[in-house]
């Protein structure tokens, strides 16, 4: 075969496969046509919406029924009455049941309400903005229980109400579909945050014991001291048998919480310091304690008497290791009111009746140990004037007695040993020899009353 005849069949072969290839190609072009059609066929027939089921439901709601949802419903929520439209209250047309309506009358809207079978239905997200607004303006606080310790009342807690929105969805939409002239929404109760049961205590009626002690108004650091320390333990309850302490409640004396400096006693001398007063407070509680038959679980009494109450009737806190500690040995729960005014400081016991007809204190002095005193040489001061720094005090060891009664009986003496340690008298002497040197201002110096016998006692 010639070289030119290969050739012609070559060509002729590769005519028919570039044909072949043709024909295949317009036979997928024709499927691909068929299945595209088909699937757009089917996506509008899902998509496209029935020809009565309008998105807007304005647009096909009957006149009667368009008055429906503009007329007034008594909505009542946590007793109170507020008028609002169907429509306020997020009710509107369901296009897919108004093919119930067959006559655009009252009358039949009547009888479709009487089924609850109305076409309509709530847009939740409407509905529940409503309601929350009508909860931000109907809904009642509940009240907290407290102690009124100045009257010695206890004030019990009282609930809230509160309309409960998500409850009241399916109640909104029942009584539209049914055409109601009114709705009353689901509410709750609140309960308030503090209860008469919390509060941990139920009769204040009674004082078990009180003491009270003086200052001077003028001293304005030191008071506010006493103030600061005993609005901390103003309305503290103790539990039958709970042990408190003093220093647990009131906590650190410090800047950081608000003291000043004032008077205090270190090392048997007043001088300046941070928390001046604190003292007093710990020893006004003592007393009302004491008398209140509570424990002394532990008290310490000052380095030196103290000026505002009876010699052996103290107890000094320093934080954090100087503490006073009490105990209720009751059964039934005891509150404490303490009030800071006027240049009084007075501490109440209140709760149930006391179980004794009356508490003494009692106190017999043992021992007595006489001052020394100090001189403190003063080169601003003229040569041979002197002036008091503090005045001297002697030192007492004596005994203190609780005594229980009941009647005329003492059912029960408790008993501590009490010491004071002797007050150095320091007396300042000028030593400068300068003709012109003047005496400085004078200083006040509080002089302490020694005791006008070794025995004493007070009851309550």
């Amino acid at each position: 075969m010639s070289s030119g005849t290969r050739a012609r069949q070559r060509g002729a072969i590769m005519l028919g496969i570039a044909g072949g290839m043709l024909v295949a190609a317009g036979g997928l072009t024709g499927a691909y046509y068929v299945v595209a059609t088909r699937s757009e066929a089917r996506a509008a027939t899902v998509t496209q919406p029935p020809a009565n089921d309008k998105v807007h439901p304005g647009a096909t709601a009957s006149p009667a029924l368009t008055a429906l949802l503009a007329k007034q419903v008594e909505v009542t929520a946590t007793g109170t009455t507020e008028k609002l439209t169907w429509a306020d209250l997020g009710i509107e047309v369901d296009p897919g049941e108004l093919a119930r309506i067959t006559a655009d009358t009252a009358d039949q809207l009547t009888a479709l309400g009487a089924k609850a079978a109305l076409p309509v239905r709530i847009d939740r997200d409407k509905a529940t903005k409503q309601l929350l607004a009508l909860k931000a303006k109907t809904d009642r606080s509940p009240t907290d229980a407290y102690l009124d310790l100045e009257e010695r009342k206890i004030h019990t807690d009282t609930p809230g109400q509160g309309i409960d929105v998500w409850a009241s969805l399916p109640k909104i939409e029942a009584a539209a579909r049914q055409g109601a002239a009114k709705v009353e929404l689901v509410s709750v109760p609140i309960a308030a945050g503090v209860t008469k049961q919390t509060l941990g205590i139920d009769d204040i009626s009674n004082v078990l014991g009180h003491y009270k002690t003086g200052f001077p108004v003028f001293d304005r650091d030191r008071n506010f001291n006493l103030k600061l320390a005993a609005s901390k333990i103003d309305g503290t309850v103790l539990k039958p048998h709970e042990e408190w302490s003093f220093n647990g409640q009131v906590g650190e004396r410090s800047e950081k919480e608000g003291y000043k400096i004032a008077h205090v006693i270190t090392a048997g001398e007043m001088v300046d310091g941070l928390a001046g007063g604190t003292c007093q407070i710990s020893t006004t509680l003592f007393g009302a304690a004491f008398f209140a038959g509570l424990d002394i679980v532990k008290t310490t009494n000052h380095s030196r008497p103290s000026a505002y109450t009876p010699l052996g009737f103290d107890a000094t806190v320093v934080w954090p290791d100087t503490d006073l500690k009490l105990k209720n040995p009751y059964d039934f729960p005891v509150a404490i009111h303490y009030r800071v005014a006027n240049g009084e400081a007075v501490v109440e016991v209140l709760g149930k009746p006391r179980p004794y007809d009356k508490i003494v204190f009692a106190r017999k002095v043992l021992e007595e140990t006489p001052f020394e005193t100090d001189e403190r040489l003063d080169d601003d001061m003229p040569d041979g004037q002197t002036s008091l720094d503090q005045a001297g005090f002697d030192g007492y060891k004596l005994t203190r007695f609780r005594r229980f009664f009941q009647g005329k009986k003492m059912v029960r003496e408790d008993k501590w040993t009490v010491n004071y340690k002797p007050v150095t008298e320091y007396v300042r002497r000028g030593t400068n020899k300068d003709p012109n040197a003047k005496m400085p201002p004078a200083k006040e110096v509080h002089a302490l009353k020694a005791p006008s016998s070794d025995e004493y006692s007070m009851a309550q």
